[in-house]
């Protein structure tokens, strides 16, 4: 009988450890636009999630490509106008067009809600730039993962040092021998590349900080005279025949036709493979618009946002938020892919340091985003896709036409205010 009671008891006390063993695996969903190396690292690192972290603490993650940024923030519009909110993640990689959608979301779990549930949380290792660039009316709706920010690729062989000026720019013309049917400089600007430009002087885009603390109404870049001192270097860039009115072009720079180009620091890795050794790459901070400006430009990229579908799936996407913006994963990522450590604990990693060590260029990016004004950032509006081609039209009207940076200023005053205006009208 004793030992009836002794064995009985050893059961009881092992029945709830066998019963949570087996229960089924919490299973989430996370969808993600990685391609090419970054989507292989992906893959690995969601592979090596659910044999460790997830294995242990009993959950299991789909990992879905969605596409594009562009495509994944369209489906997920699609899902929250339909009212379908189990059809979303419980994770997003997600880019800037789809901040204002996400945060709108009823069942959006921002980092603020997550850090309530979590006072424990610390992110103070994150660099203060790539944080505040995923914040909106001062919530921080996610962490950053695929962090980037702006500069200037120039062919070294060709051109001894980088320009540091829009002016430099221009002086080259005639100073260096361009390829036939090639260019110095080619660039059409755009949202991004405006916000950079107005930035370094001082000013915003548009008002309510580019966006960043509520739904922007007009444009902050007119009274303050920034526009105008843009689009006045600009025309002389033009004039001095080192600028060509059309898109950068990668495959044209990599070919040695394109002497300078302002592009992603993430295409670093890239750029060195294609151009081969064919001749020595050179890597620089984002061109100042004047002697006056400010260095910087501002961080892009993406971050990494969750859904609350349920309390368990949420604690689950929280423990793989940590897992993919951690210091191993973020050293890893940014050295085998060419974007930058988001925090500083992944760019004091043995792999992120033995990367710049043996070619400093990688760190060019990650040492303008430390040097960058805090209060440069990124443009967010609503009519964003017509907003940033409007932009290209307009600037591109006062070079075809030969319109005065005056008269250029009135043309995107009406263009992009009228954008703005109707935007705020129909969801205001």
């Amino acid at each position: 009988m004793k030992k009836l009671l002794i064995a009985m008891m050893i059961l009881s006390l092992l029945a709830p450890a066998c019963a949570f063993a087996q229960q089924e695996p919490v299973r989430i969903v996370f969808w993600h636009s990685a391609t090419e190396d970054a989507g292989e690292l992906m893959a690995g690192y969601i592979d090596t999630f659910n044999r460790t972290i997830g294995a242990e603490k009993g959950i299991q993650v789909e990992a879905v490509f969605q596409g594009s940024y562009s495509d994944s923030v369209s489906k997920m519009r699609s899902i929250l106008s339909a009212g379908n909110l189990e059809e979303l993640p419980d994770l997003m990689q997600l880019d800037a067009t789809g901040k204002v959608a996400y945060q709108t979301a009823e069942n959006a779990y921002t980092i603020d809600k997550a850090m309530a549930d979590h006072p424990e949380a610390d992110f103070s290792s994150f660099l203060a730039p790539a944080m505040d660039n995923w914040k909106l009316s001062g919530e921080q709706l996610g962490l950053p993962f695929a962090t980037s920010t702006t500069v200037t690729y120039y062919n070294k062989s060709l051109i001894g040092q980088a320009p540091d000026t829009l002016s430099d720019i221009a002086n080259l013309a005639g100073s260096v021998e361009v390829p036939e049917d090639g260019c110095i400089y080619a660039c059409v600007p755009n949202t991004p590349t405006l916000a950079n430009w107005i930035g370094q002087l001082g000013g915003y885009v548009v008002d309510r900080k580019n966006g960043s603390e509520g739904m922007a109404t007009r444009l902050d870049c007119l009274e303050d005279g920034t526009l105008q001192a843009f689009l006045t270097e600009w025309k002389a860039l033009y004039a001095s025949g080192a600028l060509k009115n059309v898109a950068s072009s990668t495959d044209e720079f990599v070919a040695g036709k394109q002497l300078i180009m302002t592009s992603s620091s993430s295409s670093v890795n890239a750029m060195l493979e294609k151009i081969g050794g064919a001749f020595e790459l050179g890597v620089a901070a984002y061109p100042r618009v004047s002697d006056e400006a400010q260095m910087g430009a501002t961080v892009s990229g993406s971050c990494l946002v969750m859904f609350d579908q349920g309390d368990a799936r949420k604690e689950a996407a929280w423990e793989l938020l940590n897992y993919l913006t951690g210091a191993d994963v973020q050293a890893d990522f940014a050295a085998g892919t060419g974007y930058l450590p988001s925090s500083s604990d992944a760019a004091e990693s043995a792999v992120w340091q033995d990367l710049i060590a043996g070619n400093p260029i990688f760190n060019v990016g990650y040492e303008q985003i430390l040097s960058t004004p805090p209060a440069m950032c990124s443009v967010t509006v609503g009519p964003s896709a017509d907003f940033y081609y409007a932009i290209q039209n307009d600037v591109s009207e006062m070079l075809d036409q030969d319109l005065s940076p005056e008269e250029a200023v009135e043309l995107m005053e009406e263009d992009l205010g009228g954008l703005l205006d109707q935007y705020a009208k129909a969801n205001g």
